[in-house]
């Protein structure tokens, strides 16, 4: 299966270079011998133009570098790195074996970080993100306004067929020109449908500067508020802990303009958005992001979530301080129990200190008789995050994501890094 889905991957690009030269070209062949409206000047260079913006856009689409994470880098606040692993946010991919900035997700076909990650995009094998945002958002654009003037120099033909339906064949054009005609209007029309809405949404991801990913984390965020407002505002985590779930606002959204300026590379120069040859974001950036400060500069995105914290030690479960207090017997029955299966899990020698790993306890529901689970998906089954999908009914999988390393990888930084960094903290003193 994993061999088949590879084979498929490799052909995307050759099938969209297929389908451009397709209308681009076959299209003004069919323009050239229609006697009725034959091809005019005006039709042959605008073709031409929009064919060739299409190309270069999708050429760079396809084979700029993503970025990646620069070798050696770690979060300037040793502080933020605490608060967020205490509330469950992953700074630590030990696929990389390195810190990860804000906004960068481990992508699963590029095997590695990628800054700003928006999803990957099987249509150009490639990572759409920081990078390469900007040569996406143009290839759609002019993929668009090409595709829709196609169609209205087709559509003047089929009309012109149409209103001479009623007369001999022989005055009309031919069979094989009709079918021609034909799969061209129906194929662009449709590829024009289908580009517009992706065209739409990825104008409205960058005016509100969220990439896919973090919409995702949107929804999944006011999930959980919602759920959290029928238990006093808390949902249960990891060994009966009481995680408290606020309303927390996506901090990059920094106004419209600014917005716009910053997916495309930074760059306050509207005719280089709409330049087909504009250059790369700088390799220096897709590190650090301006924040709109509408929380606390300590609280980081994303908000946290119970399913993303790692199991408590034994001392934390038994901490008044870490557990909220269980109001009833009901509630104190099933906190005890959550307790004594975590309990018993961290005595169990294969799975001492962690939790299943997420494909297992995906296949493999763990029994949770609490309706209160925060992984409990709206349809009443159990399966942590991996297993929530958005209204579109997407999971992070779905974005390229690699969904074991960014959730329940719950293993701790590695004590050389804590070291050199501690080192370095004390030479720089």
């Amino acid at each position: 299966m994993l061999c088949s889905s590879f084979s498929i991957s490799r052909l995307a690009i050759p099938a969209v270079c297929t389908l451009i030269a397709f209308l681009a070209y076959t299209s003004q062949y069919f323009f050239l011998y229609f006697d009725e409206a034959p091809l005019r000047g005006e039709e042959l260079w605008r073709i031409n133009i929009f064919a060739s913006c299409i190309w270069i856009c999708y050429y760079r689409s396809c084979t700029v570098d993503p970025g990646r994470i620069p070798k050696g880098w770690a979060p300037p606040d040793r502080k933020q790195v605490e608060a967020d692993e205490a509330s469950g946010r992953q700074r630590w991919c030990r696929r990389c074996e390195a810190f990860k900035p804000p906004r960068a997700h481990h992508c699963k076909t590029c095997r590695r970080c990628i800054p700003k990650m928006d999803h990957h995009c099987p249509w150009t094998s490639n990572c759409v993100s920081h990078f390469t945002f900007p040569h996406f958002v143009r290839f759609l654009f002019y993929a668009v306004i090409g595709m829709g003037y196609l169609e209205t120099r087709l559509f003047e033909r089929v009309s012109i067929i149409w209103s001479s339906r009623h007369l001999p064949s022989y005055l009309g054009p031919s069979a094989a020109q009709i079918g021609h005609l034909f799969i061209l209007f129906v194929v662009n029309s449709l590829t024009v449908f289908a580009l517009s809405i992706l065209l739409v949404r990825t104008l409205w991801t960058l005016g509100s500067n969220t990439t896919t990913i973090e919409s995702w984390e949107i929804e999944r965020h006011e999930t959980l508020i919602r759920r959290a407002r029928h238990f006093g505002g808390f949902l249960p985590g990891p060994g009966g802990i009481q995680v408290q779930i606020k309303k927390q606002e996506f901090p990059y959204d920094i106004g419209i303009w600014s917005n716009i300026k910053a997916g495309m590379g930074g760059s306050a120069n509207v005719i280089s958005w709409f330049w087909p040859l504009a250059r790369t974001p700088d390799r220096s950036t897709g590190l650090e992001y301006e924040e709109n400060g509408f929380e606390d500069p300590s609280i980081s995105w994303p908000p946290p979530d119970p399913d993303r914290i790692p199991l408590p030690s034994r001392d934390q479960l038994n901490s008044a301080a870490f557990a909220s207090a269980p109001t009833s017997n009901i509630e104190i029955e099933a906190f005890n129990r959550r307790k004594e299966e975590d309990l018993r899990r961290r005595r169990n020698p294969t799975e001492i200190g962690r939790r299943k790993p997420f494909h297992v306890r995906f296949d493999e529901p763990e029994d949770n008789s609490s309706e209160q689970s925060s992984g409990a998906s709206d349809d009443g089954s159990v399966g942590g995050e991996e297993a929530w999908k958005n209204s579109e009914g997407e999971r992070l999988r779905d974005f390229g994501v690699d969904e074991e390393v960014e959730f329940y990888d719950e293993e701790d930084i590695p004590l050389a890094i804590l070291m050199q960094q501690r080192a370095q903290r004390q030479a720089a003193h």
